[in-house]
């Protein structure tokens, strides 16, 4: 899931509220492997991750490795906890320019880049999909006086779509005027910033950078104030100026989509007919490429190198992380969702992690077809349920197990909200999406520490983005320890084994309390050592 932010802009002033996938230091009075611990051990709301190795090394259980694919933005391939886990296709001859397992994808060593160009470009930005539907859908029904008894159901839903794409699209007077606040604070941190960059002779530098800071130049002051202000609301030292600057460039970008068709961002640079599910070979092998932030973080939380004496420990101890880059800074296209997860499937990947979503999925019979395809072959589908602190029972959200054709649910798909413990803000993240039908469970979301690039380092980042590959981890734990169980077998064993937390939660976004059941379909959060109790009974 893309970052969330929510803006309070007052004058000058800007204060960020919540953003959802930062990176932050964990407080010094938590462990940052928090959500790998245990409630009764340790006093933290974790997986009992310790307990469940310790469960197999009774049973004397030796793992088979299991591959696990993460599709996302990409992924450090030279870091130093991800590196021994990546998954090689050993059918690909390396850097010999040739696609030597004839699968349409030349030299896939490590996965596949589904936003790049065969020049080498990749897709960095995006447009975002509700602009995309919008302006599809204009040329059709602008203008014209529309009597919904008299269309048919196809035309109706088109129109409906066409509305709600508008509403999402086209701002309001109160929404134009915080867009031009936003406009202003980027013009001025962009000013700051390049006055910062140079007192520091760096190009990056976060809150710890400006605390003896100081300057006469005003929007310098500003850019110190904000991030100042930004580390002290996430608890992090370590939100840096570039990822502030995208995010105020993407809140730009979607303003300006209201009376302009976005940029053909993707089709510039992947040249393929995206109107065409079958033309498949395009793309790249550079799956590190320039926003490699989330899929490293996600891919360490899953599989990190473990027990080898550097940075954290993942989840899963036998795993080969396939690297699928399908995610843009923006919304993510069907096709491309649809074709990686395919590739996952034909490649061997048992688990696809996929910590993204959106609003609207005009190609949904697309990943429909992708999910039915995965669940034929027997490969479990992880989703992240969103970060937007909203019902997706009832409100839209994207991909999802529901068929757009009216035939029923993927039955292989388990959706994770984001939970927490009472040391960082309480069991329930505030910006989880819920569903007491369609999230399955909850799992750790909040300040998780794992894999960041740019040199083997380490952050914290907060997210259903993050809970979803908790599971993923914990899916991957079971599997390669109990290789012949089902797809089925995994999902009824994660879900049936939730911790419920006894007493009442948060509702997301709200003061409200309520039990964990009236947000989740299971009511509990994910237990690694409970799973494996109950795996370890399946003959």
């Amino acid at each position: 899931m893309k970052k969330t932010i929510l803006f309070l802009l007052t004058g000058l002033t800007l204060s960020i509220v919540s953003m959802a996938q930062s990176t932050g230091k964990t407080g010094s009075d938590k462990p940052k492997n928090w959500h790998q611990l245990d409630l009764k051990t340790d006093g933290y709301h974790g997986i009992s991750l310790q307990q469940a190795y310790e469960f197999l090394k009774s049973k004397n259980k030796k793992s088979q490795k299991i591959i696990v694919a993460v599709i996302d933005s990409g992924i450090d391939t030279l870091h130093e906890d991800l590196k021994p886990v990546l998954w090689v296709n050993a059918k690909e001859i390396p850097g010999n320019g040739k696609d030597d397992d004839k699968n349409g994808y030349i030299d896939d060593v490590h996965g596949w880049n589904f936003i790049g160009g065969k020049d080498g470009r990749n897709v960095k930005e995006d447009s975002y999909e509700g602009a995309r539907v919008y302006h599809t859908l204009r040329s059709v029904w602008e203008g014209r006086t529309v009597d919904v008894n008299k269309l048919s159901a196809a035309e109706k839903k088109s129109y409906e779509t066409y509305l709600r794409a508008k509403k999402k699209t086209v701002k309001d007077e109160d929404d134009d005027g915080q867009s031009a606040q936003i406009k202003m604070m980027y013009e001025k941190f962009v000013a700051g910033d390049s006055v910062i960059q140079r007192d520091l002779a760096k190009k990056e530098y976060n809150a710890a950078d400006l605390r003896n800071y100081s300057s006469d130049n005003n929007d310098a002051k500003l850019v110190k104030m904000i991030m100042l202000s930004i580390s002290k609301e996430n608890n992090s030292d370590e939100i840096t100026n570039k990822q502030i600057i995208d995010e105020l460039s993407g809140e730009i970008r979607k303003a300006e989509t209201a009376n302009q068709a976005p940029p053909t961002y993707r089709k510039d640079i992947v040249q393929d007919n995206e109107a065409d599910i079958n033309d498949r070979s395009y793309g790249n092998n550079d799956i590190m490429a320039s926003t490699p932030f989330h899929g490293t973080h996600c891919s360490g939380i899953i599989g990190a190198a473990r027990n080898n004496n550097k940075g954290i420990d993942g989840i899963a101890d036998n795993v080969a992380l396939m690297t699928l880059r399908a995610v843009p800074d923006g919304d993510e296209h069907d096709k491309d969702i649809a074709l990686a997860i395919r590739y996952a499937v034909d490649n061997g990947a048992k688990i696809i992690s996929m910590s993204f979503g959106k609003d609207f999925s005009p190609e949904k019979y697309w990943v429909d077809d992708a999910f039915r395809y995965a669940e034929k072959k027997g490969v479990l589908l992880v989703h992240a349920a969103g970060n937007d602190a909203k019902n997706i029972d009832t409100e839209y959200n994207f991909p999802n197990p529901v068929y757009e054709d009216g035939t029923g649910r993927a039955s292989n798909v388990i959706t994770v909200g984001a939970s927490g413990d009472k040391t960082n803000g309480g069991l329930t993240a505030s910006f989880s999406n819920f569903g007491k039908a369609e999230v399955d469970v909850f799992a750790p979301g909040v300040q998780i520490y794992s894999t960041i690039p740019g040199g083997n380092q380490y952050g914290n980042a907060s997210g259903t983005s993050m809970a979803c590959p908790v599971v993923s981890g914990i899916a991957a734990l079971i599997w390669s320890h109990y290789p012949k169980l089902k797809v089925k077998d995994i999902k009824a064993i994660i879900e049936s084994t939730v911790m419920k937390p006894g007493e009442p939660v948060k509702k997301p976004g709200t003061s409200d309390k309520m039990d964990l059941s009236e947000l989740s379909r299971t009511g509990g959060i994910v237990n690694a050592f409970e799973a494996v109790k109950l795996a370890d009974t399946y003959k």
